[in-house]
């Protein structure tokens, strides 16, 4: 290899290797490097494979970078954390002055933030990019949010925008989101989205399997019928088919054997945590986050299974005889409000962070980046990005005009919904908690005035009267005592 090329890209797990393969793909010579070689080698074995691609491997970091035409360009997609940082040490080491590196994982944005101030040190540019779209995504066209060095973003935009998901209309799935940790940020949030996404969806399958008594393959008819419609996504379409899978080691399908218990990588926990910080109502990614703890207690969940069948707990439940076509429908409009809830709450998440940090982030536009090639890809984004487009300072997704009249259309049968699944005994945490989210935010008085007036009773916090400006204190405790004598 006499010529230099025009990127390099360090960790070959399956995102780095399908990655590296897509920019291959795209016209753009790669050299690739991983510290366990095999990985090197197979990697390259498949960029022949896969139609002789312009990818080169290396065995060595210095031999790596060395390969990759100034200002260099290297992407890293290694385990987030102390991972990150040795392989930075490791390729910084023979880089240059006006040299970039580009973290493509799932990184806690302080740490790219920290990290763009090490390597400024060292006159190296640095961008924290989210890269979503799983295996599949990364080989044919992801979805990227690059946040850092707006230069560095200009080094590889030629890049990014060939590599990215190409939808019609509306552009390549990639844009520059804006300074410091804000890329990580995004992709952060997505996947708090994501989270809340998959858990209604598995919660509509349990409502329509347990009450609705519906078979896989009548699951695999009807997840596959809304997916033609306003649920169009990846999500429901890759649900659509885990129902049509059948088992290949017993009878019956795959699903059934799959055990309940949910792992996850922390990107959710991370969300639920900023929330909290930043004071945002997230409860359906909340729900989604304790959906997933509560699944892996197996164990306490067969015990508790068994202390309370004996108890008779279910001797209330009433045997629901319920109209299939009607539940489907009323299902099927649940899940959609319920998932509004799940994207307002993650853009109001978004945008605190953005005024807090001043990033000025285009909620919109991550809309049109989403549409194609992650994971929470879907049809409505379009109206999401509508939405902003429309109103730039619009308060929540909930109060959008189109938005709001599509709440307003739903809402008796998401209540049903909700209803039948309490009285069927089955949890739908994440439709309820989404419920609860819309009835309080449309409502102009809460029973918040009482809470106030019991912090003021025990910690004298003082209140704000509804008639008069000011603050206020009253002597509870001195008034209740006179009272009562």
């Amino acid at each position: 290899m006499a010529t230099p090329t025009r990127i390099g890209l360090a960790g070959l797990a399956v995102m780095g290797q399908n990655l590296a393969l897509n920019i291959a793909e795209k016209g753009f010579p790669i050299s690739v490097y991983n510290r366990s070689t095999s990985k090197v080698d197979e990697t390259v074995e498949r960029a022949k494979k896969e139609g002789n691609l312009p990818l080169y491997g290396f065995h060595d970091p210095e031999s790596f970078v060395l390969s990759i035409q100034k200002p260099r360009v290297i992407i890293i997609l290694v385990k987030a954390g102390l991972p990150v940082d040795q392989t930075i040490k490791t390729l910084s080491a023979f880089m240059e002055k006006g040299d970039c590196i580009i973290d493509g994982g799932n990184e806690w944005y302080e740490n790219t933030e920290r990290r763009e101030k090490e390597m400024a040190e060292l006159g190296l540019l640095y961008l924290g990019m989210g890269v979503s779209g799983g295996e599949e995504g990364a080989r044919n066209g992801p979805s990227m949010m690059p946040g850092g060095s707006f230069e560095a973003y200009k080094y590889i935009e030629d890049i990014l925008l060939k590599v990215a998901a190409q939808v019609p209309d509306s552009g390549p799935c990639v844009t520059y989101i804006g300074e410091g940790g804000s890329g990580n940020f995004v992709k952060m949030v997505h996947n708090g989205i994501e989270y809340g996404d998959m858990q209604l969806i598995a919660e509509a399958y349990d409502v329509l399997r347990s009450v609705g008594k519906l078979s896989n393959a009548e699951l695999h008819q009807v997840f596959s019928e809304w997916n033609k419609g306003e649920l169009l996504s990846f999500l429901i379409e890759i649900t659509a088919d885990i129902f049509g899978v059948k088992d290949d080691k017993a009878d019956g399908y795959l699903v059934d054997k799959v055990l309940d218990k949910t792992g996850m990588k922390g990107t959710g926990k991370w969300t639920v945590q900023q929330a909290a910080e930043l004071s945002v109502a997230a409860p359906t990614i909340a729900a989604s986050l304790d959906s997933r703890f509560l699944s892996g207690l197996k164990d306490e969940r067969v015990q508790a299974a068994k202390v309370f069948e004996s108890s008779g707990v279910s001797d209330i439940f009433v045997e629901q005889t319920v109209d299939k076509n009607q539940l489907i429908d009323d299902v099927r409009k649940a899940l959609y409000a319920s998932k509004i809830c799940s994207y307002a709450q993650g853009m109001n998440l978004i945008r605190a962070k953005s005024v807090e940090k001043g990033w000025d982030l285009k909620l919109g536009e991550l809309a049109r980046i989403w549409k194609g090639g992650c994971i929470i890809r879907a049809i409505f984004l379009d109206r999401i990005k509508g939405a902003y487009d429309r109103n730039l300072d619009l308060a929540n997704l909930l109060v959008d005009e189109e938005f709001a009249k599509e709440m307003v259309e739903r809402q008796s049968a998401w209540r049903r919904v909700v209803c039948l699944a309490i009285n069927s005994g089955i949890s739908t945490p994440g439709m309820s908690s989404s419920l609860a989210y819309f009835d309080s935010y449309r409502r102009e008085s809460l029973p918040a005035n009482l809470v106030q007036a019991q912090r003021d009773y025990f910690g004298a916090h003082t209140y704000e009267r509804i008639d008069v400006p000011g603050a206020f204190h009253t002597e509870w405790f001195k008034i209740a005592k006179q009272s009562k004598n």
